[in-house]
């Protein structure tokens, strides 16, 4: 493999470039391989840069096309000052790469051979070879490779290096082995890489051949019908674990010569010292998952009965399906995160993130994924809080002094590292927010801190009339923000239900069903109102589908009607005191809905008609919360996806504005949500012509004996809704005897 022809230049030359020399072959840079490698004269080749570059210095590679021939490096960094090759484009960016041929058209070389040179690092690169290696390094020392981008070739480490890394890299259109290490090399670290050959000839991922202590980490590797991973001759020592190998035919399939699709293979000569464990290997090749001093072994327990090896590994799917029903992802949060190697972030540079539906079972913090990659599609968990006063604008609690809200006003609240909630990590709230002394009529938006208020509403009112509603709101800067959309000043009162972290309870949808109404009898012993100043404790685990034991809180419609004073109804975990906050409030002889989502304690939850009258209560259950589950919650918005009163365009197509008829639904797609399992919904009666209720349920199924909103004729009121989603949709049936107008938005959802 020859360099490019280029003109002397001599070392002084280059120091005189100071600390970066510039590599720009575009027609504007003004390039020359007789420089300095200065910045407004940089050089043409990066075998020009190479060839004067001394320790400490960095070659810039602006993104663009290198034709050279194989640029070898054969000047050397020291351990304090290497010397590195960069771009500061990314590979796969937008905007291009800094792509190194081996000699385009037919690149007959490797893009880079590192030949005996020590100190060295390359970074953000694509280089290109044609069935041969892009990268040779051969006798090299402390040489890294991070995030290189291959294609038409793999790595070959070579002739006695020593201590080289090839991280986060990838490669396409390449024949294997991608990543061969040989020649007596020692201490080589291949690390957080997507390997996945591509050729009829060999699609071997990775093979290591008499080349002692290598280090084989975190790399998702699918090599069709070939070997995974092979140890072979005098590897001994080395450390295999982490890794994702799939060596299926289209990576779901069995091959039709299954002999030599072994996930991991170790030979005879490879064993002494060497781990193997912490892997995932798919079994639907056919071929055995291990190949241990040459018995071949198709299940983790033989590996581990008869090598002592792999305790922690899985023979089992690399690839699963969310859904009810999808087995687990032996991926997710359970690497062995002291194992060498091992980079803080995945190869996209993300860090760990743990996916609450998922028991942890790594090693350290329990969140680091097997393979190349971390899951990032998680969601939060809910921990019931409270109730809580965070806000009284009366008081003053959670606002400087006590004042009103003015007019089209706004107050930011911290919610984090308040009332128990933690300082950070929380990506909603649930409250239970009131609106009193309403001088004028207006609506409440309730939204994520630094965002601009949007089009949705969590409250509405008319002037005078003090209304809640439960609102679970995303959370920045560990605030939220309260606009007041009307011409008038108002109070307003907020109260911690709970807060979502990657610590907590999962939702369960469920229902909606009925489980209190004080006028059947239903949840308690006889059809009677509860008394003034009352309480009813009712049982719910073990009721409508709730376990009897796990559940740390439920989510209920409540409704209070027919009463007989002004009052209002708190909601909390039975066995406590009643506490200082609300959940309903209502004016003699209205009824009103709220959401409630509370604690459970001792299988019961509590309700105090805090009035002066009786009041009958109706509850009907929307889902519980427990320590297990597969859905997780994911705030988002608030975004409206439905206003009768206006036009909609949906994917289907339009609808026209127009009121849902008496007795007529109304099927809302909630958007396009990967494997959601239910949304959270601000949900608005307006306009109604005759008293009734609206009912929100699964799209589908029949319209169940429960209520979300009670309405009288011309009155505005809103309610949070969670309901389960089918076929993308959920149904809104209006049962009253005249048309209403619905304004839907949508602040989160619940997704496998």
């Amino acid at each position: 493999m020859g360099t490019v022809g280029l003109p002397a230049v001599s070392a002084g030359s280059a120091a005189a470039a100071g600390s970066t020399l510039y590599v720009n072959n575009a027609a504007s840079a003004n390039c020359t391989d007789s420089g300095t490698g200065a910045q407004s004269a940089p050089f043409c080749h990066v075998a020009a840069a190479a060839a004067v570059v001394q320790p400490g210095q960095t070659v810039e590679i602006a993104a663009g096309a290198y034709n050279d021939t194989a640029v070898t490096v054969t000047r050397s960094g020291t351990a304090d000052a290497p010397i590195t090759f960069r771009s500061q484009s990314q590979p796969n960016s937008p905007g291009g790469a800094a792509w190194l041929n081996g000699g385009a058209p037919n690149y007959p070389d490797s893009a880079i051979v590192v030949k005996g040179a020590d100190h060295l690092r390359f970074e953000n690169l694509a280089l290109a070879g044609n069935q041969r290696p892009a990268v040779v390094v051969d006798g090299g020392h402390d040489v890294s490779f991070t995030n290189i981008a291959a294609s038409g070739g793999g790595v070959r480490i070579t002739g006695a290096s020593d201590k080289v890394t090839w991280a986060r890299g990838s490669f396409s259109y390449a024949p294997g082995p991608l990543l061969q290490v040989d020649g007596g090399s020692t201490g080589t670290v291949l690390t957080t890489n997507m390997v996945q050959p591509n050729s009829a000839d060999n699609m071997t991922g990775i093979l290591v051949k008499d080349a002692p202590n290598t280090v084989v980490v975190a790399n998702s590797i699918s090599s069709p019908c070939f070997a995974g991973i092979v140890l072979d001759g005098t590897s001994t020592g080395a450390v295999v674990e982490n890794n994702v190998v799939n060596t299926a035919k289209n990576q779901n399939a069995a091959c039709d010569s299954p002999a030599g699709a072994t996930g991991i293979s170790v030979g005879a000569n490879a064993t002494a010292g060497t781990k193997v464990d912490y892997n995932l290997i798919d079994p639907r090749s056919g071929g055995a998952a291990y190949d241990w001093a040459g018995a071949a072994l198709t299940t983790q327990a033989q590996l581990t009965a008869n090598t002592g090896q792999g305790a922690h590994d899985f023979v089992a799917l690399t690839y699963v399906p969310k859904g009810p029903d999808a087995p687990v992802d032996h991926r997710i949060d359970s690497a062995d995160e002291s194992a060498p190697g091992m980079l803080a972030t995945d190869r996209g540079g993300w860090a760990p993130v743990d996916d609450v539906t998922v028991v942890n079972t790594g090693t350290g913090s329990g969140i680091r994924d097997r393979g190349a990659y971390e899951s990032l599609d998680v969601g939060s968990a809910f921990t019931p809080a409270g109730p809580t006063r965070l806000l009284d604008t009366r008081q003053p609690i959670g606002v400087p002094v006590a004042q009103a809200v003015p007019a089209y006003g706004t107050v930011d609240l911290p919610v984090t590292g308040v009332a128990g909630v933690p300082g950070s990590g929380v990506t909603a709230v649930t409250m239970n927010v009131t609106v009193t002394e309403p001088q004028a009529d207006g609506h409440l938006t309730v939204y994520p801190h630094g965002d601009a208020a949007p089009d949705a509403s969590n409250l509405n009112w008319p002037a005078g009339r003090t209304i809640p509603n439960l609102v679970t709101v995303p959370v920045k800067d560990g605030k939220v923000s309260f606009y007041n959309a009307s011409a008038g000043t108002v109070h307003l009162i907020a109260d911690l239900e709970g807060y979502y972290s990657p610590k907590g309870s999962l939702f369960h949808a469920q229902g909606p069903t009925r489980l209190l109404d004080t006028r059947q009898p239903i949840g308690v012993p006889a059809a009677q109102a509860v008394p003034a100043y009352g309480t009813v404790d009712l049982p719910v685990a073990g009721k409508a589908g709730v376990p009897a034991t796990g559940v740390t809180a439920v989510t209920m419609n409540v409704t209070v009607t027919e009463p007989q004073a002004d009052g209002h109804l708190t909601v909390y975990p039975h066995g406590d005191k009643a506490p200082d906050a609300s959940n309903l409030n209502w004016t003699a002889g209205r009824t009103i809905p709220n959401l409630v989502t509370v604690p459970v304690k001792d299988g019961k939850v509590s309700f105090y008609n805090a009035s002066g009258g009786t009041v009958h209560l109706i509850a009907d259950l929307a889902g519980y919360y427990a320590t297990e589950g597969k859905v997780s919650y994911r705030p988002a918005g608030p975004y409206r996806i439905l206003d009768t009163r206006q036009d909609t365009y949906w994917e289907a197509g339009p609808r026209p504005a127009g009121t849902v008829p008496a007795w007529g639904t109304v099927d809302v797609p909630v958007g396009d949500i990967p494997n959601v399992a239910a949304v959270t919904l601000n949900v608005t009666v307006t306009e109604p012509g005759a008293e009734g209720h609206l009912t929100v349920y699964p799209h589908g199924d029949a319209a169940p004996d429960a209520s979300n909103l009670n309405f009288l004729p011309g009155e505005t009121i809103p309610n949070q809704v969670v309901v389960p989603v089918k076929d993308g949709m959920v149904s809104f049936y209006n049962a009253s005897g005249a048309p209403v107008h619905l304004v839907v938005d949508e602040f989160g959802y619940q997704a496998y």
